[in-house]
């Protein structure tokens, strides 16, 4: 064989080889990368219901007279938002939440607010979750002043006037449920706000539903809590992909 024919040979089975390796280096590459950019498809959903059964304890009648401005916003009677419940005895306004069960796992506070409104001088909601750190907007949608003053026992406590139509931004930085909320000028006001290092938790509708999704699978402390009735503790434990239901049962007192 000549030189020069050598050297082709040499030239042309380098360039094969380097071809081969770069090929399986790149489908090695491309298939890495779909594994690590494949969605988490194992996330739980735990769905159920809160009711009361017994006898409801009587709604308390609100006395407004005080601010002749509250009471112009209500033609009818206004009662405290206690115990309330739909015609199958769905029970609202109960924190449902995962309490052990999440390890060491963390989880990055949401930047979007969560609002709670002074509306016909009441809050609404009257109880509300948010997420350690995340941001609570304040509105005054009354024509009156109001003075939102959270009474908490793990965080910072505050106490700050509203006048009429002005909002104020606010956070709380440790999980603690529920923290009480008073208006210092309309002595009825009253309302809760838990706070949560996890997005495990939900607040039950006019039905008393609730539904915490995506939930890792594992084994988890469900805990119910309600202003009046107290807390109800469950154990589950939950698969990859699995619906799960349960229902919790609060009694007259």
């Amino acid at each position: 064989m000549k030189g020069k024919d050598l050297v082709f040979v040499s030239v042309l089975t380098l360039t094969i080889w380097l071809c081969l390796l770069l090929g399986i280096s790149t489908a090695g590459a491309a298939k890495a990368g779909s594994a690590s950019a494949a969605p988490s498809t194992t996330g739980a959903d735990l769905k159920g219901v809160v009711r009361f059964e017994g006898t409801l304890p009587k709604p308390k009648l609100i006395n407004m007279s005080a601010d002749p401005s509250c009471v112009r916003q209500h033609p009818s009677p206004v009662f405290a938002q206690e115990v309330v419940t739909d015609l199958k005895g769905g029970l609202q306004d109960v924190i449902v939440f995962v309490a052990e069960g999440l390890g060491d796992r963390t989880f990055d506070a949401p930047t979007q607010p969560v609002v709670v409104e002074q509306k016909g001088c009441m809050y609404s909601p009257h109880v509300l979750a948010v997420r350690a750190n995340q941001p609570l907007h304040v509105v005054n949608d009354d024509p009156t002043s109001h003075n939102i003053h959270p009474t908490p026992a793990n965080n910072r406590e505050w106490n700050k006037a509203e006048p009429p139509g002005t909002s104020l931004d606010e956070s709380f930085a440790r999980e603690e449920i529920a923290i009480p909320v008073k208006c210092n000028v309309h002595p009825w006001m009253h309302g809760y706000v838990a706070v949560f290092k996890h997005p495990y938790f939900a607040v039950t509708g006019k039905d008393g539903s609730f539904d915490l999704r995506s939930l890792p699978p594992g084994t988890y402390t469900i805990k119910a809590w309600h202003e009046k009735l107290g807390t109800s503790t469950q154990t589950i434990t939950i698969g990859a992909n699995e619906t799960k239901q349960i229902s919790f049962v609060f009694k007259g007192m």
